[in-house]
């Protein structure tokens, strides 16, 4: 699709005449090509190219047109994030960028990839948009009430398995099992001190791996379910199981290593007037990565909007087939997502 683009484009160029007085043949119509005896005229090379390459071409124009009134706001962060892109291609391939453009994405130059990029970027604008007029009220108050929580502070004590990578799969599985045995030993220490969060503190000190909290008895501050990087996953989890003042009863396995949890104090989550916006936000992009009809049917909202309507009777009856195609195919694709 993205090379018929270029060349229906180059096809334009020649209907349009750069500009230059088009000749007209003897029945009205414009001239673009003549010889001595015959001619090729401009409706010929229409009614020859809008069936290979005019669908495409004029979708690309539709939204063009459509978008860059719906988002005269944002043209220029279009613009300059199509042009950094562009640049990073520069940067990383050098003189080989051109080619990459050419192999990896079917953009014969790097002016028509830029601009690809800048209509894909208003484009993902208004399925943005589209998803976020699709949430309920319910859905939010559901999750709000199911996945928003205080911020909790928390400390914790690491221990890290003494892995190297010249070692065999056995001796990776032993220094695992030697790291989670000796956060096993630290967690009964802690059932058998009378000050359980006191001791805490000074076995963070003695034992963590983790050197920029051990010194302040493993401190990690106050956290929430998104504010710690993908290195704790699972974390937050046990943590927000815990009630103020426990800690895990079994080492909790990242892959920093083997966490000893403390719930210190907790705080009252956020009113939801203070979230919904980034309820919405995650709702919306939630909506956008399972369902893969809403970026289809956020450009086709969209299009009617903005009262749009084929008038030539075959390109219509092709932007039909490709609606129907590209949602059978959106359809099929949340299947084996949900299968999978």
């Amino acid at each position: 699709m993205k090379k018929k683009i270029i060349v229906l484009g180059a096809c334009m160029l020649l209907v349009a005449g750069c500009g230059k007085t088009i000749p007209k043949l003897k029945d009205g119509s414009e001239a673009v090509v003549t010889f001595k005896k015959g001619n090729i005229s401009a409706n010929e090379l229409y009614n020859e190219v809008k069936d290979t390459y005019g669908l495409s071409t004029l979708i690309t124009m539709i939204d063009k047109q459509i978008l860059e009134k719906e988002y005269k706001d944002d043209l220029e962060d279009a613009k300059s994030s199509a042009k950094n892109q562009i640049e990073q291609i520069k940067s990383q391939y050098g003189d080989n960028a051109l080619s990459a453009v050419q192999q990896f994405t079917g953009f014969s130059t790097m002016e028509a990839y830029e601009d690809y990029l800048y209509i894909a970027y208003l484009q993902n604008l208004a399925v943005e948009d589209y998803a976020k007029d699709q949430i309920k009220d319910s859905d939010i108050e559901k999750y709000y009430n199911e996945s928003i929580y205080g911020d909790i502070k928390v400390s914790h004590i690491l221990i890290t398995p003494e892995v190297k990578d010249d070692m065999s799969e056995d001796e990776k599985t032993k220094a695992e099992e030697k790291a989670k045995k000796e956060a096993e030993k630290l967690i009964k220490k802690l059932d058998e001190a009378e000050d359980a969060s006191k001791e805490f503190k000074t076995l963070a000190k003695k034992n963590s791996d983790d050197a920029a909290t051990s010194e302040n008895g493993g401190d990690l501050g106050y956290i929430n379910t998104d504010t710690l990087s993908s290195d704790y996953e699972g974390f937050a989890d046990e943590a927000y199981k815990l009630n103020d003042g426990e800690y895990t009863k079994e080492p909790v396995k990242t892959s920093l290593g083997y966490h000893i949890i403390l719930r210190v104090k907790s705080k009252e989550k956020a009113k939801l007037e203070d979230v919904k916006d980034k309820i919405i936000d995650t709702l919306s992009n939630e909506l956008i990565s399972n369902d893969a009809t809403t970026s289809i049917n956020a450009l086709q909202d969209i299009r009617k909007k903005y009262g749009m309507e084929i008038k030539d009777s075959e390109l219509s009856k092709q932007y039909s087939n490709y609606i129907q195609n590209s949602l059978s195919k959106a359809i099929e694709q949340n299947s084996s997502s949900t299968e999978q």
